[in-house]
């Protein structure tokens, strides 16, 4: 995944959640109105909130509902998992064919996206595949922050040491959310910093984005990404743990 794909990503990211912010203070409720209020955060708030019922308590509701969704999206992680690592495997030949077509003329670099794709097309990779599971996800899990944002009876309840409507008084969640951030990226793009240091840059910037967040939000929104964290570490462990020795056996 090249710089540009990654300033994509991200400024989609955060498009969508500033978008967000505008009604992040209006309380979702079956009278909100809008495709986004009535078809992902409301049923996403209804179903924390019956989950909260069942189990009796809107902290273990959030840690039960993020580990569903989760897994819901797992299937979408794997294929973008394996997608990474086939890209990460054809680096070495990439770099080649750049080193060979170096001339900027137009003739020059069209004979380089050819042979590039020949490679792409040889070992089976498709270089978009990994952005798909992206966009399917962005929908889902920036719709169950806002349902956690703006479910207000999630506001009056507490877990653990912290009231779920309020920052955490001692910025322990932060720093958790934070610490995991890091690991599940440095997990994540352990292979791909070799080959494209400008990456190491977003293994720091996120963790300080999520630490500045989680300080001034609600410490339901720190616990969610906690949780989130925790799982996609497990994940990707789980994921990387056959070691990708031939380009071949990424594609199997």
């Amino acid at each position: 995944m090249n710089r540009k794909m990654i300033a994509l990503i991200f400024l989609a990211a955060m498009t969508m959640l500033l978008a967000g912010c505008t009604e992040v203070n209006k309380e979702i409720t079956p009278e909100s109105e809008g495709f986004w209020n009535e078809f992902v955060v409301y049923p996403l708030s209804l179903v924390i909130m019956k989950t909260a019922e069942a189990v009796g308590s809107y902290g273990w509701s959030i840690v039960i509902v993020t580990i569903i969704i989760r897994l819901i999206i797992l299937p979408l992680m794997i294929k973008q998992t394996k997608n990474a690592k086939a890209m990460q495997v054809l680096q070495p030949e990439m770099q080649k064919i750049k080193e060979k077509y170096k001339s900027k003329d137009a003739v020059t670099q069209q004979k380089m996206q050819q042979e590039t794709m020949a490679l792409f097309q040889k070992h089976g990779v498709n270089p978009l595949a990994g952005c798909f599971p992206l966009i399917v996800q962005m929908p889902i899990i920036f719709g169950f922050y806002q349902a956690i944002m703006r479910t207000e009876a999630i506001k009056q309840d507490n877990f653990l040491w912290f009231d779920l409507g309020s920052p955490d008084p001692f910025f322990i969640l932060p720093l958790v959310a934070g610490v995991t951030t890091f690991l599940q990226q440095k997990l994540m793009m352990a292979g791909a910093m070799n080959q494209n240091p400008q990456m190491a840059m977003m293994l720091w910037l996120m963790p300080i984005m999520i630490i500045v967040f989680a300080v001034n939000l609600p410490a339901a929104l720190s616990l969610y990404w906690v949780v989130g964290n925790i799982f996609m570490i497990v994940q990707t462990l789980i994921i990387n743990k056959p070691s990708v020795s031939k380009t071949t056996s990424v594609n199997d």
